[in-house]
Parts: C-alpha cells; structure tokens; sequence
C-alpha cells in the first residue's frame, strides 16, 4: 500500500512540474528537449518506486 502512495504522489509532484514548464514560453528545440527529459524522468521514477533501478536518490515518502 505504501508503494502505491508513494508513486500517486510522486506522479502528481511530476505532473505539476510539467504543467508549469509548459506554461514557460520556450522555443520549440529548447520545449521538446524538456518534453524528453521528463519523459526520461518519469521512467526512473516508476522503475526506481517498483524497484526495478535503484531509487536511493528518491526520498522515502512516511505518511
């Protein structure tokens, strides 16, 4: 259950990133370059909740 918490909140902290970064007017290299770095980004993420990659620079969630 913990592991499931942990991946909504980091999914919705990602989420809100990303909404900001597109309201930042970009050009378009520079816009789609950070399109793939937060798509990279949100692999990890999930790979390292499940622990597929190590995640020790994912801190531990306690709610």
């Amino acid at each position: 259950m913990d592991l499931i918490i942990n991946l909504i909140v980091y999914l919705v902290v990602f989420g809100l990133i990303w909404w900001l970064v597109s309201l930042l007017p970009l050009p378009a290299p520079v816009g789609r370059i950070v399109q793939v770095l937060f798509i990279i980004l949100l692999i990890i993420i999930i790979l390292s909740v499940f622990g597929i990659l190590p995640g020790s620079y994912l801190p531990r969630l306690s709610l």
